[in-house]
């Protein structure tokens, strides 16, 4: 009776309370509160559900969602001069790419970003709709204006130069989050990137680490890595690239051996896992158990890179909501960031047999 009563008194305070958020404030389990608000539904002491609950395998990707211009240049990119180019637009931003991944390969996946109440904006979030992703969370902000990235790719597609306007992100504040922390607690997994400011940042981790929710984050650029707390045990896995881990580990980064290094002095600071990316390296990944591996990338021309990280995380996130093994995860993150790469497009037209097969004919033990 005392329990129901308490619990009563939380719905009353937040009537979108989930039951994942109950059962931590009150130390119980959540099939046990589940228990109790039926009691309270059969009694009529609760008339509907307002609170919001998520009992399947859901995931919330939390940051950059913008609008991604890119030119490419027809011949060797002279400087100091106008070059030819063929410039395309398409959706971008770390979170919101991964979340399109994710929904390609039908998983349950939301959105919270922030847009600027503009046409751009609108589109952006209505392309992200079209791919399964919930974009109910999102926030359309007055007198701001949506993100935007911009590329420069030569005529082979590498990268030379990226600018961004990214300003609308700096409104991504505590308070935000914790107007939709009901939805982010009833997640499996949250994926959060580092275009957060560095004390929103803090807070998720922090509450995420008390409240015992699986969070990862991607570090986005070596810059923005250096947002990350000192103390980084709210952290289940975290991705970044070989600057971005360089400047978290305060070394540099040129062999395996220095990512066993960087990867130690960062899973000191409370990390379960890191993936390191290194581009025609492959990638190589360390957990706190000791287990490590270096897998070198699949054989496969590279036409632009853009969005490749991206697919990456949405194929290992797509293999753990699979129940695969950590290792298979990430296989099928690699065989993702591959087929990405043929593209020109952002984001890829990935499904679940393209990722499998690509494992089954590219790593052995593929089935551990």
């Amino acid at each position: 009776m005392v329990k129901e009563q308490h619990i009563l008194a939380l719905i009353r305070e937040n009537p979108f309370i989930s039951q994942q958020e109950l059962a931590v404030k009150l130390g119980l389990s959540r099939s046990a509160v589940a228990g109790y608000i039926s009691t309270l539904i059969k009694k009529g002491e609760i008339i509907g559900r307002a609170y919001i609950v998520r009992e399947d395998s859901t995931i919330t990707c939390i940051g950059g969602a913008n609008i991604d211009r890119k030119s490419q240049t027809m011949k060797p990119i002279q400087y100091s001069t106008s070059n030819p180019a063929a410039v395309r637009q398409s959706c971008g931003g770390i979170s919101r790419n991964v979340a399109e991944n994710l929904g390609r390969l039908g998983c349950q996946v939301s959105l919270i970003t922030l847009i600027g109440d503009d046409q751009e904006g609108k589109w952006l979030l209505e392309e992200t709709k079209r791919y399964g992703v919930d974009v109910s969370q999102c926030l359309a902000m007055n007198q701001e204006k949506t993100g935007t990235y911009t590329s420069i790719l030569n005529d082979t597609g590498e990268m030379i130069l990226a600018v961004a306007d990214m300003q609308i992100y700096d409104q991504f504040s505590i308070e935000f989050i914790e107007a939709r922390w009901s939805h982010l607690a009833s997640s499996n997994i949250i994926f959060a990137d580092s275009n957060l400011p560095e004390e929103t940042l803090t807070y998720l981790i922090k509450r995420c680490e008390k409240e015992q929710l699986t969070l990862w984050v991607n570090t986005v650029s070596a810059p923005k890595a250096l947002r990350l707390p000192s103390n980084l045990h709210g952290i289940d896995l975290l991705i970044a690239s070989r600057d971005e881990a360089a400047a978290l580990s305060k070394m540099e980064i040129e062999t395996i051996e220095d990512c066993k290094n960087a990867t130690e002095q960062i899973i000191q600071r409370g990390v379960k896992q890191v993936i390191i990316t290194l581009d025609k390296q492959g990638l190589f990944w360390s957990g706190n158990d000791g287990r490590q591996d270096h897998l070198p990338p699949l054989q496969m021309d590279i036409f632009d890179s853009t969005g490749v990280e991206e697919s990456l995380i949405g194929g290992v996130l797509f293999g753990i909501s699979r129940d695969e093994s950590f290792e298979q995860a990430v296989r099928l993150g690699m065989a993702a960031s591959a087929i990405t790469s043929q593209t020109l497009d952002t984001n890829a037209d990935l499904t679940t047999d393209q990722l499998y097969s690509l494992v089954e004919n590219n790593f052995e033990n593929a089935h551990d």
